[in-house]
């Protein structure tokens, strides 16, 4: 991988990890696009993760430190049960990667006519939006579980977290400032999990690394643009503008399907 691939891949990671438009089926058609394959990537995945999670960091800073504050009080507040609801979402995607890690990692071969039918399919939740009763209410525990299974789906590629999470809470009358917070929050743990695993897989004997100036491009583009997508995906949703990624998802989805 040179320097102009790790570029456009950290580009792409950094703005569709966040834009409701899949990053990880970006990811295999930009693979496919550049003829780069997988198991090239893995070092690089652990670097652009890293990256995206940081630019959470940075645009949550507030929410995480109060988040942490009012936990570290051992005591149940408003922080707690906030903290108690992203780990009640992150229950689905846990049982996900513990007991079916190795059928996820199957269909990521470059199967872009997959990729392209669930693009379709982010597309139908994010015009299903449309239909939702905005009732301004809160995370519930039980949306948070409802939220969670959406991000557990989101593990194929092709659809959004992103989008899947925000489009199942504003279907459940979550208000969308809320529901917006609590998507970009609630995946930091199974990022960092994701990004260790990565980690330990670099490790093996066989695990393909990547040079030192495509990791460094790689994760300044995967952060920078990850600031910017975090932060327009927050105005995005308050505007109730996502018609034009579903839209976006339909017209990638169908080429990637016609060309697959």
């Amino acid at each position: 991988m040179n320097w102009i691939e790790a570029l456009l891949l950290g580009l792409l990671q950094g703005l569709t990890e966040f834009l409701p438009v899949s990053s990880s089926g970006h990811l295999e058609l930009g693979h496919a696009a550049l003829g780069i394959q997988t198991e090239e990537t893995l070092t690089f995945a652990i670097t652009v993760h890293a990256a995206t999670v940081l630019s959470i960091i940075v645009v949550f800073f507030k929410d995480i430190r109060e988040l942490l504050s009012g936990a570290l009080k051992l005591e149940w507040n408003e922080s707690t049960s906030y903290s108690a609801k992203i780990l009640v979402s992150m229950i689905p995607v846990g049982i996900v990667g513990v007991f079916f890690m190795s059928e996820v990692e199957s269909v990521y071969d470059g199967n872009i006519v997959l990729v392209g039918s669930m693009l379709l399919v982010t597309a139908s939740l994010l015009l299903l939006t449309y239909l939702a009763k905005s009732r301004n209410k809160d995370v519930t525990f039980r949306d948070a579980f409802l939220i969670g299974i959406a991000q557990a789906f989101a593990v194929l590629p092709g659809i959004s977290r992103s989008g899947a999470t925000i489009a199942t809470g504003l279907l459940l009358g979550v208000k969308k400032e809320l529901v917006t917070r609590f998507s970009f929050l609630m995946v930091l743990i199974p990022i960092i999990g994701a990004t260790f695993f990565d980690i330990i897989r670099s490790n093996e004997p066989d695990a393909v690394t990547v040079g030192f100036i495509p990791l460094l491009v790689g994760f300044i583009a995967a952060f920078l643009s990850g600031l910017f997508a975090c932060r327009v995906m927050l105005e995005v949703v308050k505007r109730g503008k996502l018609i034009y990624f579903a839209i976006y998802c339909i017209f990638v989805g169908s080429i990637a399907i016609f060309l697959g």
